[in-house]
């Protein structure tokens, strides 16, 4: 465990830099599963990796270890560091947990206020008499093969129109979803553009972006090397809805200049309380968005078995150092347990 621990916190050094090459080699919906994929293993073993330090620390007090009947020279013999390290670990998962918290109630806000805006307000719960919860039980028991096999087959995301001249548009999840679109970006485009833009927003919804945003999101809190998987996550979301969009309209010149327009519009009057994990068309990269709209024709990218390679050993490496390392800790308590029993 001494050095299996380790791992984990290091090779997200390395490999983030590897995805985001891989990254631009790939078709967009291959590079968005990459990178989402990416930033949670690598947040999970981190999670793990802190989690180990800082329960080896917490084994080798005293009262935990007479709690546990544990032998603190065995613990001490398979964990890594001493107290300092420990603190650190805790110190480390209390700051995460935090981030996270914070980062989770500000979605949750941000949701909230364009949901009410749009009418639809947060319902309170009203008392029931118990035969009327008994009665709601049953039904729910009922329908719950019918509701599990509706999850892989999403309801038809709504239209949803705010009065407002500022330009914008987003997708915003939820059951269902809804293309949220303002007055002022309705008249910023021609028809054919606006059909583009419901089904780039479509493609969003359909997609379940916004996990891939809310998974990149709270991997970038558990560890500094995941923040620069976010831009490129966020720019492979985006074309991904731009193909799917070019696909259901039929022309990817139409496609394309949708989203330029969108973008200059927006760009003139932008509104600042669009949701974090709202994806929309008119955000990221668009000049290289449209070019690749506008010249699909695959680049040859140097280094793409490379940059797989290099990947897949630091994903491989670093799974197996949180097994090791856990199985590690495992071991040492069995056996400081053992000792304890032994009076050694």
């Amino acid at each position: 465990m001494t050095v299996a621990v380790w791992v984990p916190l290091l090779l997200p050094f390395l490999a983030a830099p590897a995805a985001r090459l891989l990254a631009e080699a790939l078709a967009p919906r291959a590079a968005a599963r990459i990178l989402a994929g990416t930033s949670a293993l690598l947040a999970a073993a981190t999670l793990c990796s802190l989690g180990l330090l800082a329960a080896a620390g917490l084994l080798r007090l005293p009262p935990v270890a007479a709690l546990g009947h544990l032998s603190p020279h065995w613990i001490a013999a398979g964990a890594p560091g001493g107290a300092p390290v420990a603190a650190a670990a805790g110190l480390a998962l209390a700051a995460a947990a935090a981030l996270a918290l914070r980062t989770g109630r500000r979605h949750r806000r941000d949701l909230a206020v364009v949901r009410a805006a749009l009418g639809d307000p947060a319902r309170p719960a009203r008392p029931r008499s118990p035969g009327a919860l008994l009665s709601s039980v049953r039904t729910g028991v009922a329908g719950r093969a019918t509701r599990f096999r509706s999850r892989h087959r999403p309801a038809e995301p709504l239209l949803a129109v705010l009065a407002d001249d500022r330009a914008d548009a987003f997708a915003l999840p939820g059951r269902p979803g809804r293309v949220v679109v303002t007055g002022g970006m309705l008249r910023a485009l021609s028809a054919a553009e606006r059909a583009a833009l419901f089904a780039h927003e479509r493609a969003h919804l359909t997609g379940r972006h916004h996990l891939f945003l809310a998974a990149a999101e709270y991997a970038a809190v558990l560890h500094p090397a995941l923040r620069a998987l976010r831009a490129p996550l966020g720019f492979q979301l985006e074309r991904w809805a731009d193909e799917a969009a070019a696909t259901a309209v039929g022309d990817r010149a139409v496609t394309a200049r949708a989203v330029g327009r969108a973008a200059l519009a927006a760009r003139h009057a932008p509104r600042p309380d669009r949701p974090g994990l709202a994806p929309a068309a008119h955000t990221g990269p668009v000049p290289r968005r449209v070019a690749a709209l506008l010249d699909p024709r695959p680049r040859p990218r140097p280094g793409r078995r490379a940059a797989a390679l290099a990947l897949a050993a630091c994903l491989a490496l670093t799974l197996t150092a949180a097994l090791d390392a856990t199985t590690d800790l495992h071991r040492a308590v069995e056996a400081a347990r053992s000792a304890g029993a032994a009076g050694r």
